[in-house]
């Protein structure tokens, strides 16, 4: 039997992975002023041992103000390239392409940790005014964010290369944009949370400034010959927000810049008061597919995929490129390793690992 797509090399760029199968950005909520610890080392590395073909990194965020919560990983300060490069080093030490997305929370910054209560920290408590396109506070009696001026705007963006900057030097071989679930780069697409009249509102060529001058920033240090994705939301689940249309009209403009290789395709997470019609395995999928087939570029199909055959009938009917996993990874680390099996493939396990497969 031929293997299967989900475990056929892919190539991005100069990047080879050795399978379709990534690990999903997951905040841990575990860094001291945005310095990681072995906690990260540990997590990253056990899946990078598990087989996955791409790891990618924790929103790792350009700024202090930038986090989402006081327990979130940086990539800002000097302090954080040593372990930036040991994390990308176990990475790759464990056989997997090591990747890292780049997040400014926005107005969803300056949060509790989730199993805290995730609820607002105002600034007289230790927490901060979060920044974002308008003074729209993401839930009611948070902090009013800062409306960002344009010369602001240009400071983040300056960021964003600056973090990019530091991913290269530790080692990181894909970089992912986050402009999805809420945070800064999403909430300049949304209607829902930006309402600006200049340059970087209104229609959605002027909301998607902020997403275009970012990604130029980036691409002034992140290398030619290296992948550069974007996570999207692809829908905003409520009236007067962003639709599957929108974003493929999004994916149709940064297919057309040439220098963006993959849509992550998530969805959601600009409001509270969104309604997702139906969560079931597999309900982001038609965005990827969408996307995939109308934009003209790769896509990344994640949410609630859990099963071997599921993961490969994903890759096999052409709605995705990759997979991204998330929770089924935290609770099995070694699932490729798992999958392989239970499709038929040979696991391709380290060294040390081997009795694991008699």
């Amino acid at each position: 039997m031929p293997t299967p797509l989900l475990f056929q090399p892919i190539t991005f760029r100069s990047v080879t992975a050795r399978n379709r199968i990534v690990v999903s950005p997951m905040c841990q909520y575990s860094a001291t002023d945005g310095l990681g610890d072995d906690w990260h080392i540990q997590n990253l590395g056990a899946k990078a041992a598990g087989g996955a073909g791409i790891v990618m990194a924790e929103a790792t965020h350009v700024s202090a103000i930038g986090r989402i919560t006081p327990g979130c990983l940086g990539a800002y300060d000097p302090r954080h390239q040593t372990l930036l490069t040991r994390l990308a080093a176990v990475i790759a030490k464990c056989g997997s392409v090591p990747g890292i997305q780049l997040a400014h929370a926005g107005r969803k910054a300056s949060s509790q940790l989730p199993w805290e209560g995730g609820k607002p920290i105002p600034p007289q408590n230790g927490g901060w005014v979060p920044l974002a396109p308008s003074a729209i506070p993401m839930v009611p009696g948070a902090t009013d964010p800062h409306p960002l001026s344009t010369n602001e705007i240009a400071g983040i963006a300056a960021q964003f290369a600056a973090s990019a900057r530091m991913a290269r030097e530790a080692g990181f071989k894909v970089v992912e944009l986050h402009s999805a679930h809420g945070y800064l780069s999403h909430s300049f697409l949304s209607p829902i949370s930006n309402h600006r009249n200049d340059g970087y509102g209104g229609d959605l060529s002027g909301r998607m400034r902020f997403l275009m001058q970012t990604l130029d920033a980036i691409r002034t240090e992140w290398p030619a010959d290296l992948p550069l994705w974007v996570r999207l939301s692809c829908t905003d689940y409520m009236p007067g927000g962003l639709t599957i249309d929108d974003v493929v009209e999004v994916a149709k403009r940064l297919a057309a810049r040439g220098d963006v290789d993959l849509i992550d395709c998530s969805s959601g997470g600009v409001s509270n008061e969104q309604r997702i019609p139906s969560l079931h395995p597999g309900y982001q999928v038609p965005f990827a597919d969408a996307i995939k087939h109308r934009a003209g570029i790769a896509t990344g199909a994640v949410g609630m995929i859990t099963e071997p055959t599921h993961a490969a009938e994903i890759l096999a009917n052409d709605r995705a490129d990759v997979v991204l996993l998330a929770r089924a990874l935290l609770a099995d680390p070694a699932w490729p390793l798992r999958a392989a099996k239970a499709l038929g493939v040979k696991p391709e396990l380290p060294s040390q690992y081997l009795r694991a497969a008699l």
